[in-house]
């Protein structure tokens, strides 16, 4: 209960570019449902839906709560696991993603994460120094922009030479697009490449919906372009396994020449 003691005017306040409401599909919903008229009893069609789960068509293999269950029945996980995440869990990743490149990644390559958002919390505050900027997609995932230009579906890549500066570290692409669902053509991504390679930056990789994609363009990894320029990918569990809940992410360092450990990352 105020007493009148307090101060006329707290210290602290909440980050208005971190609220939900603003940098999450979800959010953006609830505000609108949250000014639908009660009354009008039509019902509601979602075309916003972001969790699969809540459709009982869409569940994962029955094999991968199986192997969760068992693992912590086997009580050999409950202690604190090593910084990047436990050496099968990136040995895992590593293979898997390797079988896409044209060279073998080491699970050294591979850090874990609590889901692909905290990959990019950990990726932006490792490359933040004062003055340093990272080139976005607009559209894009709200998130890179809370945490730290497209022309048709494409990058823009003049218009990222014209502006990238002294102080531009890296550039984000989102391949299968989130929220459009574009899939850059193999071509395009290898002119990224050389484009970033120009520049001097790396390219940071949003993968998360790689098994999603649509239309005539297969996916294809950035991170086979890792020996022209380096790349940072970004990937989950999330989308392919149907497992949201589940905040299993990964970062992977692809570069094969070792320009990252060169520049003392």
């Amino acid at each position: 209960m105020d007493n009148g003691d307090g101060p006329k005017k707290w210290g602290f306040q909440g980050n208005a570019e971190l609220n939900a409401s603003s940098i999450s599909v979800r959010g953006v919903l609830n505000r609108v449902y949250a000014n639908l008229d009660k009354d009008d009893k039509r019902p509601t069609i979602p075309l916003g839906r972001a969790d699969p789960t809540e459709f009982p068509s869409y569940q994962t293999t029955r094999l991968a709560p199986d192997a969760v269950a068992n693992a912590a029945f086997s009580y050999n996980f409950n202690c604190y696991a090593p910084t990047g995440g436990i050496a099968e869990t990136r040995r895992a990743v590593a293979e898997y993603l390797s079988k896409d490149f044209p060279y073998q990644l080491s699970p050294d390559d591979v850090y874990l994460a609590a889901g692909c958002t905290q990959a990019i919390e950990i990726v932006v505050s490792v490359f933040a120094r004062p003055n340093a900027n990272i080139l976005l997609p607009r559209p894009g995932y709200p998130q890179y922009e809370a945490r730290a230009s497209k022309k048709g579906w494409e990058v823009d890549l003049d218009s990222i030479e014209a502006l990238a500066d002294e102080n531009t570290v890296a550039m984000v692409i989102i391949n299968p697009s989130n929220p459009c669902g574009n899939v850059f053509t193999s071509q395009h991504l290898k002119k990224i490449a050389e484009t970033a390679r120009k520049l001097g930056i790396f390219v940071i990789s949003d993968e998360v919906y790689s098994h999603l994609a649509f239309g005539s363009n297969p996916f294809v990894p950035m991170g086979v372009f890792g020996s022209i320029v380096p790349i940072l990918t970004l990937g989950s569990i999330s989308k392919r396994w149907i497992v949201p809940g589940w905040r299993l992410g990964w970062i992977v360092t692809c570069d094969p020449n070792g320009i990252f450990q060169q520049s003392g990352v």
